[in-house]
């Protein structure tokens, strides 16, 4: 019938069936057009989610991504340092309290070659004296965080301020970045100088690991590391990496050490490492259970544990290792089994030297 009805068409009718047919065609390739874009669309979308969830390790929200770092490696600082702490240097950290030792001590226990001491706590006759019997001194204080109770803490605003570190209800993060925050931490690195430091050991550069509630990034953390570098350096004092294993290669060439804490028990003493590969030595805490006997310290199974080279230590050579009770107060042992007590200003005699 429609053949029929088409046999002999006029001019006019050809005309208007030709352009409906070539409608009718633009039509239906638009549209495969179309669905085939959407359905490509619609598998990268879904792809670039796979991505996501792989570079983030795991579509897991519970978990931290790994940090974001734009920044690149920093220029090695031009000019020298009276000193500099070597590899396999050996140390004795004691925060808790200042150190017990008159002005004119013969000796101080133990005989190590580096003391990092706090700050605040240690006076600088202290500090003069074991220059005197031929120690160098690191001088701690927290760069990251507010602590309640130092000399200077009411110079911190609120809004310098962030969340309650975990386990340290007393201390909140820092804005790393505030003016404020420098302004005072210059002040703590110009103190360390009047005393006498040979260096200074920031703690709690890390809060971009943590939910610090400042929205603080790993390039917050190398933008702080800088600023020091640049007022420590002048003022002939070195300047330390506490933790904060994801930024070493970006700021490995302005500091001069590394203080770590615990790579045994986390397993990434690998990634300290880079501190010894560069000649610059890796100051190592763990804290083992147990610590803080003072009769007969660790059992060797617990000294094999921390002071290998292998499993969860693998990377561990070439570390300074000192294992610590965590208020890390004066006892400590080496992975040699010596074991000492530091005297401090407590009145517990347990603190004394032993």
């Amino acid at each position: 019938m429609s053949q029929k009805k088409f046999s002999h068409p006029n001019l006019a009718l050809q005309w208007f069936y030709r352009r409906a047919c070539v409608a009718i065609i633009v039509i239906v390739v638009l549209g495969l057009a179309l669905g085939l874009d959407l359905g490509l669309t619609i598998g990268r979308d879904k792809g670039d989610s796979n991505d996501n969830e792989d570079d983030n390790g795991s579509g897991n929200d519970s978990e931290v991504p790994a940090p974001t770092i734009s920044a690149s490696p920093l220029p090695t600082p031009t000019g020298s340092l009276p000193w500099r702490p070597r590899v396999n240097d050996t140390w004795q950290i004691v925060l808790s309290s200042g150190l017990l030792l008159d002005k004119d001590a013969t000796s101080v226990i133990p005989d190590v070659a580096v003391y990092d001491i706090d700050l605040f706590d240690n006076s600088k006759d202290t500090i003069d004296t074991l220059h005197r019997l031929g120690k160098k001194v690191i001088c701690y204080f927290s760069g990251g965080s507010y602590e309640s109770g130092r000399p200077d803490s009411a110079d911190f605003k609120d809004d310098d301020m962030g969340k309650a570190l975990d386990g340290w209800p007393d201390e909140r993060w820092l804005k790393l970045g505030n003016e404020n925050v420098r302004k005072i931490m210059k002040g703590r690195v110009e103190l360390a100088k009047e005393k006498g430091c040979d260096g200074v050991d920031p703690d709690n550069v890390d809060g971009y690991q943590n939910e610090n509630g400042l929205d603080l990034t790993a390039d917050d953390s190398i933008s702080f590391l800088t600023y020091l570098s640049n007022i420590t350096t002048p003022l002939n004092l070195t300047v330390g990496l506490k933790n904060a294993g994801d930024i070493i290669s970006n700021v490995l060439p302005i500091v001069h050490f590394s203080v770590n804490e615990q790579c045994v028990d986390e397993s990434e003493c690998d990634t300290f490492h880079a501190f010894i590969d560069a000649g610059k030595p890796v100051f190592h805490i763990e804290y083992p259970k147990g610590s803080g006997d003072r009769k007969a310290g660790l059992k060797k199974s617990v000294l094999d544990r921390y002071c290998s080279k292998v499993g969860a230590a693998k990377g561990r050579d070439g570390f300074s290792t000192v294992l610590k009770t965590m208020d890390l107060d004066g006892w400590v042992e080496y992975c040699d089994q010596d074991f000492y007590t530091t005297a401090v200003n407590r009145t517990d005699p347990e603190q004394r030297a032993v």
